[in-house]
């Protein structure tokens, strides 16, 4: 992979542009990775692929080793892992909720204590998910109920 950095001062916004003779799974990535970044991500379905706005994102799942962007009514496909998502979107708004899961906290439209210290959630598609008893802390403090230190 060839890598070219033309840095000029009279350039107005960053633009980054892919040449290529096939799209590789590790091109995928490099792709959204950068979209990310800009807090956009990149999904598939059925062979496309689509820019998805963070925002629309109600969570995110790994079954089976492959993750998925699950908006109000879409599953997307994606190439980057949990971690990597969990480490690009922005920490006020998307929290780690379990092994395998991160939730958008601006999604959430009710939650409930359940038992052993776990948090259930009803999304705003009403779908429901468990926040772990080890990942409630992000809630706890988003809602004041914890203090630093």
């Amino acid at each position: 992979m060839k890598i070219n950095i033309d840095v000029d001062g009279n350039y107005e916004e960053t633009e980054i542009n892919i040449k290529c003779n096939a799209m590789s799974d590790e091109l995928e990535k490099v792709v959204a990775t950068l979209r990310a970044l800009d807090c956009k991500l990149t999904g598939k379905i059925g062979g496309l692929t689509y820019i998805i706005d963070a925002s629309k994102v109600f969570y995110i799942d790994t079954v089976d080793k492959k993750t998925f962007l699950y908006t109000e009514s879409d599953v997307f496909e994606t190439a980057l892992r949990l971690f990597e998502l969990e480490e690009l979107l922005p920490a006020h708004d998307f929290f780690r909720a379990g092994k395998s899961s991160i939730i958008n906290f601006n999604k959430i439209k009710s939650m409930k204590s359940d038992i052993d210290g776990r948090i259930i959630v009803a999304m705003e598609n009403d779908e429901k998910l468990v926040v772990s008893r080890q990942y409630t802390y992000f809630i706890k403090m988003k809602l004041g109920g914890l203090s630093h230190g």
